[in-house]
């Protein structure tokens, strides 16, 4: 296998448990360095990492032994710290949403490419066996061809749970560039890139009331929509509803279903990797499941960078940041589209990623 890719990691929030439960132990990668605000986090995550140093930020963008930054923050800061390890000669793997604005987002695609550097980026959910074995079957022509489908994402607000909400509810927040790029990722993977949207938003209220934690219930103002919905115009000819909301309280729809002329597919939630996909053909009688067809199984936060690592040049990564910044450009354009009320077309233009064959978690796992 060779030497381990070394990796460095900004950001040590909520979600880099999920990294580093995949990332800490695999034989293809090393964390060698850790970095967050809190230097006291630091040292705790440092601790329970086995060859990792706690650090400053600007230590590790300096490290020579960094080939990749990690970059955990939240979206307000990932173009920083992005760029910042760009300019060191790094290679960076973001948390989604690339960046909190497009034109962030499209320097560190250009900037990456220019200093000879990769850009990944998540989610990287989409990898898993379910949203991959809804691509293998409509690839294999179970449903025809394929003319449209609905993303649906449905929820009272993260304000319930989480203990700092705050960004949800601010400036790169909202339903939309925080779980879109789950539902988006998973739409290009399944029908392909996206031409042209349209969309609509709003929001239910002007400040939200935080249900868990220490901070139970201080008020966080609301900056951003909450409730957004776009049509999508994929350069095929399929048309994608979307609809994310922080305003609901729940939907019985599927997260994603896929209509075709001769059936039709409940795609599961790509905010997770594995799931259930089924079938209902045309003149059958009901739903089948298919077994898993394609995908990493189990897979775990953090497989999108292993992915790039073992891609080593040869091709292009899975979640790289070509489509991620085509994710960035469709969400941003909705909410463009719905402020000026008109059909955009985009700047971007991505390919699907090749699809990711059947690999049991032995095999990914090392």
């Amino acid at each position: 296998m060779g030497d381990p890719h070394r990796v460095g990691v900004v950001g040590l929030g909520f979600i880099s448990r999920a990294y580093l439960d995949t990332l800490a132990h695999h034989p293809a990668v090393r964390i060698v360095a850790v970095a967050d605000l809190d230097n006291d986090r630091s040292a705790a995550v440092a601790a329970a990492t086995l060859g990792a140093e706690a650090s400053t930020v600007e230590r590790l963008l300096d490290r020579p032994d960094v080939q990749t930054v990690l970059n955990l923050t939240i979206p307000a800061a990932h173009a920083e710290i992005s760029l910042g390890a760009i300019d060191a000669g790094k290679s960076v793997y973001v948390e989604k949403p690339l960046a909190a604005v497009f034109a962030d987002g499209r320097s560190i695609v250009e900037r990456a490419a220019s200093a000879g550097v990769g850009v990944g980026c998540a989610p990287d959910t989409v990898l898993g066996t379910g949203t991959q074995t809804a691509r293998a079957a409509i690839d294999g022509g179970l449903i025809g061809r394929p003319l449209s489908a609905s993303a649906v994402m449905v929820t009272p607000g993260h304000e319930r749970w989480h203990p700092n909400p705050d960004f949800y509810y601010a400036p790169g927040g909202g339903p939309l560039l925080d779980m879109g790029p789950y539902y988006i990722s998973a739409l290009i993977h399944l029908l392909g890139p996206v031409r042209a949207v349209r969309g609509a938003a709003s929001r239910l209220r002007a400040e939200r009331v935080i249900g868990s934690g220490p901070r139970t219930g201080q008020r966080v103002p609301v900056r951003v929509d909450t409730h957004v919905t776009g049509v999508l115009e994929h350069v095929d000819g399929a048309l994608s509803t979307l609809t994310t909301s922080f305003d609901g309280v729940a939907t019985t729809a599927s997260p994603i279903e896929v209509h075709g002329e001769t059936g039709t597919l409940a795609v599961p939630d790509p905010n997770y990797f594995d799931g259930t996909v089924r079938l209902f053909s045309l003149g059958g009688s009901d739903w089948r499941p298919l077994e898993p067809l394609a995908g990493y199984a189990e897979g775990s936060r953090g497989i999108g960078l292993l992915d790039a690592v073992r891609a080593d040049g040869q091709r292009p990564p899975r979640a790289g940041g070509d489509v991620a910044l085509h994710v960035l450009d469709v969400m941003t354009t909705v909410l463009r589209s719905a402020e000026e009320g008109r059909r955009i077309e985009l700047t971007t233009v991505t390919r699907r990623p090749p699809l990711v064959p059947l690999t049991p978690a032995e095999n990914w796992r090392g």
